[in-house]
């Protein structure tokens, strides 16, 4: 009989309900990581008792899915879900079956469930319950359905995406019958809210795997959900651009970067508002995004510029992107081209919509930049309005006209600060400011 290692709050639980004359195993995701040696997030619990008899065993329990039978245990300061032996009834929105049916039965309550890695139950007494070859799976690396592949993705339209989410995070591959399936039925994602889809896609990105976007878009997924998958492998760009989604730290932003490097700021804020991502989400990738497309500093000016532009709030993280970035493909046959366009920005007379705009990169030591970086910070260099040493108050005193005037004022102070930290001195930049007022007014 094989053994798993259960934590002892787990144990307690399964202990009390059974000496209550009571079956009680873990079940699920736990019990498939715990023979993997993988640490389980969470340990699930399913019993043949009623949620009525839980409450009366344990002392401390909240009502968090009563009425599918499901009653979380507290522990101290940590909650256990424990669920009643359950048969789902019809399903008809394609995700929640319509009734639930308490059983006595735990085979019936496995045989629900949706990949066979999914489908086992543990305790000590017993050992592992594997009626559906869960163990033979894990040891083969597939993913395949309990059952009828093609009922269990009609019940619950979101395991086609889950499918792929295992294989990417286990490193698996999806069972023939299961793939077939995936494909015919891959439409009925449409029935799935974009915050469920978001949520599986996310362990997706974040996995060991994720260039198992590929195989999502092989199976029709990602047309469905997922479009710019789809746009990127038309343009023949998938496959180096998923090789550099897998070459990024596994970091949230820089993940959801990498997949939409080759859209523009806008496009990429749409994909994400669309998958329900929230607003810090939405405006840090689509701002790394942006940057990306920009030529690289090639002096010290140019990284306070930068720091400026991009927004220090996420240079750090957009420096860290980009070290993996220009050491990709994509970027690999533009090393080289439109020197003349940076050297024109690098000495400030190019324009803002050039320098922000598709322009091609040079070759330079990203370590260099990160430093300048670093440096200008711990000096306080000047790279912003606040950092100025005047103010609006000080152009109005000066003469200036409220509102634009003074606006562009102060931008082409910052500017020249930019360019030079020495020159923000208060008298040297009210001395400027009057030399071009006093010649506008000629």
């Amino acid at each position: 009989m094989k053994k798993i290692k259960v934590p002892k709050n787990v144990k307690l639980i399964i202990n009390l309900l059974e000496k209550n004359g009571f079956e009680a195993y873990a079940v699920g995701g736990c019990v498939r990581d715990a023979v993997l040696l993988r640490k389980p997030n969470d340990w699930d619990i399913t019993t043949s008792a009623l949620p009525e008899d839980v409450k009366k065993i344990f002392n401390r329990t909240i009502d968090t899915g009563i009425k599918h039978g499901t009653v979380t245990v507290m522990i101290e300061k940590t909650g256990y879900e424990v669920t009643t032996y359950r048969i789902d009834g019809e399903y008809e929105d394609g995700r929640h079956p319509k009734s639930v049916e308490f059983t006595r039965n735990l085979i019936e309550d496995l045989k629900r469930r949706d990949f066979t890695i999914n489908a086992m139950a543990y305790n000590d007494r017993v050992g592992i319950v594997d009626e559906f070859g869960g163990i033979s799976d894990l040891e083969n690396h597939l993913i395949k359905c309990v059952g009828n592949p093609t009922d269990r993705f009609n019940e619950d339209a979101l395991r086609i995406l889950r499918a792929v989410r295992f294989a990417a995070v286990l490193g698996f591959e999806i069972e023939e019958n299961t793939k077939s399936a995936i494909i015919e039925l891959a439409e009925n994602l449409n029935k799935i809210s974009k915050e469920r889809i978001q949520a599986e896609l996310e362990k997706l990105m974040m996995s060991k795997n994720p260039g198992l976007l590929e195989c999502a878009r092989q199976t029709g997924i990602t047309k469905v959900i997922f479009d710019e998958v789809d746009r990127l492998y038309g343009a023949g760009m998938l496959d180096k651009v998923l090789k550099l989604v897998n070459d990024m730290p596994p970091k949230h932003n820089l993940r959801w970067a990498g997949i939409l490097v080759m859209a523009d700021r806008q496009r990429a804020a749409q994909i994400l508002k669309d998958f329900k991502f929230d607003n810090k989400t939405v405006n840090v990738v689509s701002r790394i995004v942006a940057a990306a497309k920009r030529p690289l500093p090639a002096d010290r000016a140019g990284v306070r510029r930068d720091i400026y532009e991009i927004g220090e709030d996420i240079y750090e993280e957009y420096l860290e992107f980009m070290k993996v970035y220009l050491a990709s493909e994509l970027v690999e046959k533009m090393k080289g081209i439109g020197e003349k366009i940076l050297a024109d920005v690098s000495s400030g007379s190019g324009s803002m919509e050039n320098r922000q705009e598709n322009v091609p990169y040079k070759t330079i030591e990203y370590d260099d930049i990160l430093n300048e970086y670093k440096d200008i910070i711990e000096k306080k260099e000047c790279i912003s309005y606040k950092m100025l040493a005047v103010n609006g108050k000080d152009m109005i005193e000066l003469g200036i006209e409220r509102g634009e005037k003074v606006g562009d004022m102060l931008s082409q102070l910052l500017y020249k600060v930019l360019e030079d930290s020495s020159l923000n001195d208060r008298k040297t930049l009210l001395d400027f400011a009057c030399s071009v007022t006093s010649r506008d007014s000629r």
